[in-house]
């Protein structure tokens, strides 16, 4: 069983930046190099959705349209911790973020590839809110 810790969250003005940061910690030999890993976000009202997501080897990295440009996804397996940038935030960034890691091949930055029972797990959330 995996467990995840965000951090990083808090109140920022429209153009400002975050970052947030997930820890992840496992079985005594755990190693982030195992687990894809990503960000996802849920408003209030909304659905859940990916935000950015990072393949094992770090060789595949998606982004979520409306954060392109302005978002980056890192990993630091050896510090079994991976990061989300935000930069020149905006009020429609405001929710809730959460961070997930999971066994398996990655496809898509969708929470339902996060979800496999078993084979990861997810944060609880960190809220995050950008003043206008």
């Amino acid at each position: 069983q995996l467990n995840l810790v965000e951090s990083g969250g808090g109140l920022v003005q429209s153009g400002g930046s975050l970052r947030l940061s997930c820890a992840v910690s496992g079985f005594s030999s755990f190693n982030l190099k195992y687990v894809k890993v990503g960000w996802f976000r849920q408003a209030p009202g909304k659905e859940r959705e990916g935000v950015s997501c990072i393949n094992t080897l770090g060789d595949t990295i998606d982004y979520a349209d409306s954060v392109k440009g302005r978002f980056n996804i890192s990993r630091d397996n050896a510090k079994n911790t991976f990061f989300l940038q935000m930069n020149s935030l905006k009020p429609e960034d405001t929710a809730i973020y959460y961070c997930a890691a999971q066994y398996g091949p990655y496809k898509n930055c969708v929470p339902d590839e996060f979800n496999t029972p078993g084979q990861g797990s997810w944060g609880p959330g960190t809220q995050v809110v950008v003043a206008a």
